[in-house]
């Protein structure tokens, strides 16, 4: 059953959004954009609707993804997402680091993406972990590094970010 009240908000919230991707890898090369398939599907499929004004790859290093975030803040990104470092090895901070930056926090995403990862992989999922909030009225989006997860976060987020992003802004 649709909300009246949130279907005016969608209506009511900016067409245009500015956003910033960011993979976090040990592995991947800043020089070879072609390897990092989680962050170019993200990219892809936000220019579908928005606009990507950076796309960055860094290395699992806090203090670093702290700087990028706070750059594309300053550039006027309304979003970002970042993907990989997600995972319960001592080298992954994403979750840490964003979570501990977040003005409010967006339960709602990490619930919604361990439920349909559960769905998809069973117990596995307890592996899985993922966080929204919010950040100087910038939204932040962090899910895994895998193809697959990346997927499914999008899934559950595309139709909904002009929506965050207007209620980030007030």
């Amino acid at each position: 059953m649709k909300s009246k009240s949130m279907e005016l908000h969608k209506k009511l919230s900016p067409k245009n959004i500015d956003c910033g991707v960011i993979t976090l890898s040990d592995t991947k090369s800043r020089e070879n954009e072609d390897k990092d398939s989680s962050g170019n599907y993200i990219k892809d499929k936000l220019k579908e609707k928005y606009n990507v004004k950076l796309k960055k790859i860094i290395p699992d290093e806090k203090d670093l993804l702290l700087e990028i975030i706070n750059e594309m803040i300053n550039q006027e990104i309304d979003l970002i997402i970042t993907t990989g470092g997600t995972g319960i090895e001592s080298r992954d901070i994403t979750i840490e680091t964003v979570e501990n930056i977040f003005d409010k926090k967006i339960d709602g995403f990490g619930e919604i993406f361990r439920l349909k990862s559960y769905e998809e992989l069973g117990s596995g999922a307890l592996l899985s972990r993922a966080t929204a909030g919010i950040y100087k009225k910038t939204i932040i989006i962090s899910m895994p590094g895998s193809p697959n997860a990346v997927k499914t976060g999008l899934k559950i987020i595309i139709d909904e970010l002009n929506h965050l992003v207007n209620h980030a802004k007030r």
